[in-house]
């Protein structure tokens, strides 16, 4: 092994921090960590940092106990990590939460949110309050709130994303981390570092074990993202038991094969130093992320260390009376900070506000000499689009995408606005080819030019769903990232894409191949109930256009929907001519293409199976049924319209009013009668046989209209209910 020194920034000492080191696992036992920690003296003798540590600690227990118990083991173990990034490693302001150049700090290991809230508070958040403290894990009665949710949430000052499903954060850190590079490449000059900030990450044992997180781990290192920082809190304790029980791999060999510099401490617990040794080595690294392996116990000094019942619940009274003491405080008083520990830390207030006011005085002379790109930095920070952008969708011509897929139309679509949306940035999971998705040889993000907009995500989709929602996190609006991949394979990014929708975050995810049409794959590829969930999802607007047309249509909704993401759900097959197509009316959600005021029957229908509905529709007006006929590519904007609007759309006087999709009919049963749809899953063949296969080319559903005519003889279908066509 190879040892470094470097001097404690404070000027304390000198510690050893071991680099590279040769074993894949720390080589002591808790046991032996806590056996070989220092003593702790009395608190007059004890020093700033140690001190420091302490201080934190009781007010976690106090946190943690106030309430009946929270996850506070592992918040326990971290506080002298705590200590490390929010005393000496990070660039921020407590007064001024949301500057842009802070580094980023996201808790992977959500369920510790309770150390990010005590540390926020204590070096002086403003909304973080000994108060919003105390409602940590409070029952919420009678309409209470707080910031102080179970896991963070981005809506709250101080908290960069929304964390707790395990290995998210690690996936949004590596986001933060492209965004942060990709704004370096584009806008510092010589002498002018506008955009320096790194992004911190912690996580658990339960993290590296996610898939999400080794997805982006492997990305992270192919990019050779420097700006990046991961801290393992290697407790060796799962929720279950022992680590070791279901987990033996080398982790640091592992994160070296990705491509990582990993740093390894054997005392977490205590020695602060040693970490901010370890952190300012991080900060000389280029080339590669920093992996630091810190050895920690949870529930460090409890009569519950070390095991997994100090995952979860309150610490007992004897091990919180012993630390207080230890402290000099009383050890019967609860939620009281002492004015040595305070002034400890919200010395980084008034830093904070100097760091912030030094890069507010850069930037300005910056404008002065590099004034073409300090205007698009500040457009860019204020996430506002080009109105060029919208004035190119309303003017293209669709007529020229009549009958091609309509993954074909986006892929037109996108190549003429990528360069007029410089906020668009991201890529598919290997298969950017076949979803027509527009890609530079020269707007490569690549170690080489990290200005490049497009990102090669490989075969790494919940990854790429998930940073997508850190490069969203960076700054809302300064980026708009897209992904692309098969619908079939949203399932793979589905919890991505939920985080970013409960997030509030802005992301385009173009959907291709979605449906039975897509031929030869077969059914592992041909997605029949993937629709059913993003159209049951919150927040998030499933967009299914049937020709370029509706597509522009699309493409405004998600650049207008700044506050959620959009799924555009696109077709690979040509499309036949459908009449009366409207971008301004898609922007409903659903319109009539076809009216009829004395119609027997509406048809309603969206995406690839439209032109088969417009040609049953001719037919059954050939054989004498009135036909009305609706396009609905969203059902998310069309619940977001006037109930007389809905009304006019979906008439609720009785008439039969039929759904046709190649999904199972989950979601239609809110506006129509009766749908015709699959209920089972696809087949290996052309999208033309499977058509005919599974009933829904235009002959069967004529056939399938004329029958349910029959059986309602004239008859209120809306008080019949709703039925399933087959």
């Amino acid at each position: 092994m190879t040892l470094l020194e470097v001097s404690h920034p404070a000027g304390l000492h000198t510690a050893k921090v071991l680099r590279e080191h040769s074993k894949g696992r720390a080589s002591v036992s808790n046991a032996e960590v806590e056996e070989h920690s220092p003593p702790r003296p009395h608190p007059n003798t004890i020093n700033d940092d140690d001190y420091a540590v302490l201080s934190a600690r009781n007010l976690l227990f106090d946190i943690c106990n106030q309430n009946g118990g929270g996850h506070g083991g592992s918040a326990i173990g971290m506080a002298a990590i705590g200590v490390a990034l929010y005393k000496y490693a990070m660039r921020y302001n407590p007064s001024n939460p949301e500057w842009f150049d802070r580094d980023r700090f996201v808790l992977s290991n959500g369920h510790a949110a309770m150390i990010l809230y005590a540390f926020n508070h204590l070096v002086g958040y403003d909304d973080w309050t000994m108060e919003e403290l105390k409602g940590y894990g409070s029952a919420k009665l009678d309409g209470f709130t707080t910031l102080c949710h179970a896991h963070p949430e981005i809506e709250v000052p101080g908290v960069e994303v929304t964390t707790g499903p395990l290995g998210q954060g690690v996936a949004n850190a590596v986001g933060l981390a492209i965004a942060s590079k990709n704004l370096a490449a584009k806008f510092n000059q010589p002498g002018y570092d506008i955009v320096q900030s790194r992004i911190f990450c912690t996580t658990g044992d339960g993290c590296l074990m996610e898939g999400v997180a080794l997805e982006a781990v492997s990305l992270a290192g192919h990019l050779q993202l420097d700006n990046l920082v991961l801290i393992y809190d290697n407790n060796q304790i799962t929720c279950d038991g022992p680590l070791d029980w279901i987990n033996t791999e080398d982790v640091n060999n592992k994160m070296r094969a990705c491509g990582w510099c990993v740093l390894e401490i054997d005392d977490g617990n205590h020695d602060v130093s040693r970490i901010v040794t370890a952190l300012d080595f991080a900060r000389s690294v280029k080339g590669k992320p920093v992996f630091i392996n810190i050895r920690t116990v949870i529930g460090v000094g409890t009569g519950v260390a070390g095991t997994a019942k100090a995952h979860h619940g309150v610490f007992d009274k004897d091990s919180v009376t012993k630390s207080k003491i230890a402290a000099g405080v009383d050890p019967n008083a609860t939620h009281q900070v002492s004015s040595r520990a305070l002034s400890y830390f919200r010395e980084r207030k008034a830093q904070g506000e100097r760091l912030n006011a030094e890069w507010e005085r850069l930037v300005q002379q910056y404008s002065k000499e590099h004034p073409d790109l300090y205007r698009t930095l500040q457009r860019r920070r204020a996430g506002n689009i080009n109105d060029e952008i919208f004035k190119m969708i309303e003017s293209m011509d669709s007529s020229t995408m009549q009958e091609l897929a309509t993954r074909e139309s986006n892929g037109l679509i996108m190549e003429k606005l990528w360069p007029l949306c410089e906020a668009l940035c991201g890529g598919g999971a290997d298969l950017a080819n076949s979803n027509k998705i527009y890609q530079s040889a020269t707007d490569v993000f690549l170690p080489s030019h990290y200005g490049g907009r497009y990102i090669r995500y490989g075969i790494r989709e919940h990854a790429m769903a998930s940073i997508s929602n850190g490069i969203a996190a960076y700054n809302h609006g300064t980026f708009i990232p897209i992904t692309a991949t098969f619908l079939m394979f949203y399932l793979y990014a589905a919890p991505g894409v939920r985080m970013g929708a409960l997030s509030h975050l802005q992301a385009l995810h173009f959907a291709t191949h979605d449906s039975f049409a897509e031929g030869q794959n077969g059914p592992t590829h041909q997605p029949v109930e993937v629709d059913s969930l993003y159209r049951a999802m919150p927040n998030i607007v499933y967009f299914r256009p049937c020709d370029g047309e509706e597509v522009l249509a699309a493409w405004k909704a998600g650049l207008l929907a700044t506050k959620r993401p959009t799924m555009v759900s696109l077709g690979r097959d040509p499309m036949g001519i459908i009449p009366g197509t409207s971008r301004q009316y898609a922007l409903k959600g659903a319109y009539v293409l076809r009216e009829n005021s004395e119609a027997d029957i509406t048809l309603a229908s969206c995406g690839t199976c439209m032109h088969h509905v417009v040609t049953a529709a001719d037919r059954l007006e050939a054989a004498g049924i009135r036909t009305r006929l609706v396009s609905a590519p969203s059902f998310d904007l069309f619940e977001e319209q006037s109930e007389e609007y809905k009304k006019s759309v979906f008439p609720t006087d009785g008439r039969p009013i039929v759904s046709v999709e190649e999904y199972v009919a989950t979601t239609w049963a809110r506006y129509v009668t009766g749908s015709i749809g699959m209920t089972t899953y696809g087949y290996s063949a052309s999208g033309a046989s499977n058509c005919t296969r599974f009933g829904l080319d235009a002959p069967a559903i004529e056939q399938k209209v004329q029958r349910y005519l029959k059986e309602m003889k004239g008859g209120s279908a809306r008080q019949a209910g709703w039925k399933r066509l087959d």
